[in-house]
């Protein structure tokens, strides 16, 4: 026997599988490579069933019993557990006003009935909440790409990339991030079919050994200045698509000065940026003049470069590099900026207006707290709340301070760094225990249902079912709700809605038995094709009704660091940052394929796949005395970690590279002893989207560290607290 279903996680790939059930349990999935072919690339579907009903598994509701963050707690019932979560609602919302309630920035649950939406939802029934805006993925480039555009709809189908004669992976990693269902099988067939592809990374990435890409390596934060100099050598060389500029473009005269050094004596060349970036400026010449000839070229930027202290300067400037060759509006061309695809209508659960009008940037909550504006934090199906926000020691700091943040709630699978900062800790379901909807990440002509496979671990309960004991307690039920008692009844409705306008798609019950459903009628889109056709009638969605590369909205804003133009800007912890006499290496991250985020972190099987370590140049190990292997501790003042080396070529001179999602694990010194990256950076915001800088940091190593090792995969269970494990009621 055999259950269809499907992954939910905030991965690309979202895949379909089949589950083989033997006596009503999942024993294996076997998965559809023609439907999703992403699961080609990627090998985490293959960890599902080891971590998710692995022991380590939270079974119960807890209440905290020691200091916040040392991970003590006793077992309660639900009926207590709801008591006590409505007890400090209604108090924190009479105290402080309902502004200071806050639903954390979480995305573990990647899928149409996610545990925050409903949080939401009746917070907003129950006077509101503090709203957020911006993700962590996105924050500077969908941020700003609006200013150039006018629109965050910036992508193409990827089927075009056969019509490409170049196509330039600027910081973007599809084999390792999973980045939609098709891009990496649609990059393979390019290269197959000759298709020159070229990775623009500081790391060689497994994307650049798949494609069998030239890699040139470049320092992080400094992609604006190799597009400012790629610009230049185009135009100095007379490259430039002037007709495209002068029709579709508004304000390039002024980006054009400032490419030639008319507004500061320093022509924008290729041996400027050599100096920047450390690219060799004949490298950066050849590569602008061969974007330029390639007509059409696909430049596709990924979302690293713009998870830097100047990250929305970089996405101005790459943007701007499109328009400059006329890429634009073309099959197998690309316009740069945040790249989200039209596609297809989706469902959705409406949610009732808040009637709290104040928001954050999503990035700085801990600032929030820090001053006293947030009291209440429900952080549900999310590992933000510490793990993956920045500078993790201040971040705990922060939260462990009861006078600040009065009430934090946790509903998660495990005891992650981020629930060990639980007040109440509830049991939450897996995928593989609730049925839900997810849709494809960017492009995709598909749908899936998420079917129930395994019977709920414990005493664990999806968030609906005790929000809806709550909002009885408060005398909402009927408004939370809405006569729709389960979360399949939501499911059903927002399908029926979505099947008004998606016609093809076929009865809910044949949807869910099918595991979803794959359209006949496929699209692709190719963004800006009717402006770019027909500009008369198809103006862009700016202020000008012309790409914008000077913008008056942003010289009005005087921000520093942001211009009016897409120059190159220097931001913080960067290679001229006066910090870099003491910490003489940039740090960077990547999403390693063995997990996602940080899911996965305690499945051991997956650690053989890409094992947590430090990678470093053989020439910067051998000026330290590093070996690979070798257990080093990488530091800054924010914070300390040990980990192993991993010595080699495949990444720039004075970068280090440390895979995020690690699970934060500090020892009795405070050191980290897991090589979580947030250890180490900054909660400083970028200038104008407020977004996440992560990939600025600096730091130092000290080798070799002072243990010969570092002691195995996990150093204590994933469910024992440092202070001892948590005790039956």
């Amino acid at each position: 026997m055999f259950v269809n279903s499907a992954g939910r996680f905030n991965c690309g790939g979202r895949c379909s599988f089949r589950a083989v059930m033997e006596e009503g349990k999942p024993v294996r999935l076997v998965f559809n490579p023609d439907k999703t072919p992403c699961v080609k690339q990627c090998p985490r579907h293959a960890g599902y069933l080891d971590t998710f009903l692995s022991e380590d598994r939270l079974r119960y509701p807890m209440k905290r019993t020691g200091r916040r963050g040392d991970g003590a707690f006793t077992r309660i019932s639900w009926e207590e557990a709801v008591g006590i979560i409505t007890e400090n609602w209604k108090a924190v919302k009479e105290q402080h006003g309902p502004a200071s309630r806050y639903v954390n920035y979480s995305s573990g649950v990647s899928a149409l009935a996610r545990p925050d939406y409903f949080a939401k939802r009746l917070l907003a029934l129950d006077g509101g909440f503090l709203g957020k805006y911006n993700s962590y993925s996105t924050a500077c480039t969908a941020f700003v790409t609006p200013y150039i555009y006018g629109t965050t709809l910036t992508g193409s189908s990827s089927v075009f990339l056969a019509q490409s004669k170049l196509i330039i992976l600027w910081g973007h990693n599809p084999a390792e991030t999973i980045f939609g269902a098709y891009l990496m099988e649609n990059l393979i067939a390019a290269k197959k079919a000759g298709i020159p592809i070229v990775v623009l990374d500081p790391r060689r990435n497994r994307t650049v050994d798949k494609l069998n890409a030239r890699w040139i390596p470049i320092r992080p934060g400094t992609d604006g200045a190799l597009a400012c100099a790629m610009a230049y050598e185009i135009i100095r060389h007379h490259h430039e698509d002037r007709r495209f500029l002068d029709t579709f473009c508004e304000g390039f005269d002024h980006y054009e000065d400032y490419l030639a050094g008319t507004t500061d004596g320093v022509p924008k060349s290729a041996e400027w940026a050599q100096a920047i970036t450390g690219i060799e400026a004949e490298t950066i010449r050849g590569l602008a003049l061969e974007y330029a000839d390639a007509k059409p070229a696909a430049l596709l930027s990924g979302w690293g470069p713009q998870r830097t202290s100047n990250g929305e300067q970089g996405v101005r400037a790459i943007a701007t590099l499109c328009c400059v060759t006329g890429n634009i509006g073309k099959e197998g061309g690309s316009a740069g900026g945040v790249g989200y695809v039209k596609g297809r209508f989706q469902p959705t659960l409406h949610a009732p207006p808040n009637p709290v009008t104040e928001a954050i940037p999503s990035f700085t909550w801990t600032e929030a707290v820090d001053r006293g504006a947030i009291k209440m934090i429900l952080n549900l199906g999310g590992n933000t709340l510490v793990n993956q926000h920045s500078d993790v020691n201040r971040t705990a700091a922060i939260l462990r301070d009861e006078s600040k943040c009065a009430f934090i709630v946790v509903s998660d699978l495990f005891m992650t760094s981020s629930a060990r900062f639980a007040d109440v800790l509830l049991p939450a379901t897996s995928f593989l225990e609730t049925a839900n909807i997810t849709m494809p990440w960017e492009e995709g002509d598909y749908l899936l249902h998420t079917n129930k496979i395994a019977e709920p671990v414990g005493e664990s309960r999806f968030e609906y079912d005790w929000l809806c004991e709550v909002a009885h307690h408060l005398g909402l039920a009927a408004a939370f709700t809405e006569g729709k008692p389960s979360v399949d009844d939501w499911l059903r409705s927002a399908y029926e809605d979505l099947r008004t306008v998606e016609r093809e798609l076929p009865p809910y019950e044949t949807f869910r038995a099918d595991g979803g459903y794959f359209y006949t009628q496929k699209t692709a889109h190719t963004a800006f094709k009717q402006q770019i056709e027909d500009f008369a009638h198809n103006p862009f969605s700016t202020p000008s009704g012309k790409i914008e590369i000077y913008s008056r909205r942003l010289a009005a804003m005087a921000i520093p660091g942001i211009p009016p133009i897409p120059a190159y800007t220097e931001g913080f912890e960067t290679i001229h940052d006066p910090r870099i006499t003491r910490y003489p290496f940039q740090l960077i991250g990547w999403h390693t394929r063995r997990r996602c985020h940080s899911i996965h972190d305690n499945n051991p099987r997956m650690e053989t796949l890409d094992p947590q370590c430090c990678v470093m140049n053989t020439e910067d190990a051998a000026r330290y005395g590093v070996q690979d292997g070798d257990p080093i501790e990488v530091f800054n003042d924010r914070g300390r970690i040990r980990i192993t080396a991993r010595v080699t070529d495949g990444i720039m001179r004075g970068v280090l590279a440390i895979a995020q999602g690690a699970w934060w694990q500090p020892d009795a010194e405070g050191i980290d002893r897991r090589g979580n990256i947030n250890t180490l950076t900054t909660l400083r915001p970028t200038p104008l989207a407020q977004g996440n800088p992560q990939h600025s940091t600096l730091a130092d190593i000290k080798p070799p560290a002072v243990e010969a090792k570092l002691g195995g995969f996990r150093q204590e269970s994933a469910t024992a607290p440092p202070s001892g494990k948590s005790t039956p009621k």
